[in-house]
């Protein structure tokens, strides 16, 4: 592990994390939280939509002017950006994640264990497949994300099952929707003590690149545990070795949030860096889970480079 880069998160503790509703009037109605589990922001065209673990029905969409006030749109079938009956699955519906490609929006989610995309013509959809199957029909994955490097090849990092939950990586076709045969290989699984609370998972993996090195974002224990949380890893190449950071967890239960995991980053309207992720309903209660954002920055202390989340998140409200 490089001495560079040590990755610390903090949180602002607040009676957010539990709160189910905030009291309103007539004129000015209640608001609530977006719940939201495993959730994904893409910005696109100046307007944000969230995507995330929470219908049974396919995938749901949120949309947003501020990151803070968020709506079912207009536009969406039933408040869905993909319908089950336009893809292959009938259930488990998880961990959608959206990119604007060429023109084209892809959908990457789980069906029943299984990694799927879909594509559209906008951020709303409708997904669809144009034949339903998985991306790998023999066997079980979950957590599909994509990455495309700057010399335009395109990755898939996602979960298999072959050791508890672990990651791997391979190169897609052009077209995004396809495997290279025989392009897979192993990033990371379970291997530091923090991550052994239960059972073995590395999963909800998120790459983005900075000063020519490749950063990994993973969840590590059971969604379901309170212990859920969130480490790093890089590596000089795309395809690996990966070094998990010596630092993590490094965010994981603070204050009274618990289940803290799955997190994704974009860039907003001003060109900050922010990351969204979710917690438990509150620390008695899993579901429905919450979504939250905060604000990412990079410092140099004693000539290292340091990341770190903004204190002050944003709990993102749901208005009728």
């Amino acid at each position: 592990m490089k001495k560079w880069l040590i990755l610390t998160l903090f949180i602002g503790y607040s009676w957010l994390a539990g709160s189910q509703t905030i009291p309103g009037t007539a004129s000015n109605p209640p608001v609530s939280g977006v719940l939201l589990g495993d959730p994904f922001i893409l910005n696109w065209e100046g307007k944000y939509y969230a995507y995330g673990t929470s219908s049974p029905d396919g995938i749901v969409v949120y949309e947003s002017e501020d990151l803070k006030s968020w709506r079912v749109p207009a536009g969406a079938r039933n408040g869905l950006a993909l319908d089950k009956a336009d893809v292959w699955g009938e259930r488990w519906f998880w961990a959608p994640e959206v990119y604007a490609v060429n023109g084209r929006f892809y959908l990457y989610f789980s069906a029943e264990e299984h990694i799927c995309v879909a594509t559209a013509d906008s951020p709303l959809g409708p997904f669809r497949q144009e034949v339903q199957k998985p991306m790998i029909s023999d066997e079980k994955c979950i957590d599909n994300s994509l990455f495309i490097d700057d010399d335009g090849t395109p990755y898939l990092f996602f979960v298999r099952f072959n050791d508890g939950n672990n990651i791997w990586v391979a190169r897609l076709e052009r077209n995004l929707t396809e495997i290279v045969p025989g392009s897979l290989r192993p990033c990371i699984h379970v291997s530091q003590p923090w991550e052994e609370v239960w059972p073995r998972v590395n999963e909800g993996p998120y790459v983005f690149k900075r000063n020519g090195r490749y950063l990994m974002t993973y969840s590590a224990n059971s969604y379901e545990s309170p212990f859920y949380g969130i480490g790093v890893a890089e590596a000089d190449r795309i395809e690996g070795p990966w070094t998990k950071c010596a630092t993590n967890p490094i965010y994981q239960k603070p204050g009274s949030l618990v289940g803290i995991g799955h997190s994704a980053m974009f860039r907003d309207n001003d060109g900050k860096l922010r990351m969204v992720f979710h917690a438990h309903n509150h620390p008695g209660k899993i579901h429905p889970r919450r979504m939250y954002i905060s604000t990412v920055v990079f410092d140099r202390i004693n000539g290292e480079e340091v990341m770190k989340v903004d204190p002050n998140y944003g709990v993102p409200e749901m208005k009728p």
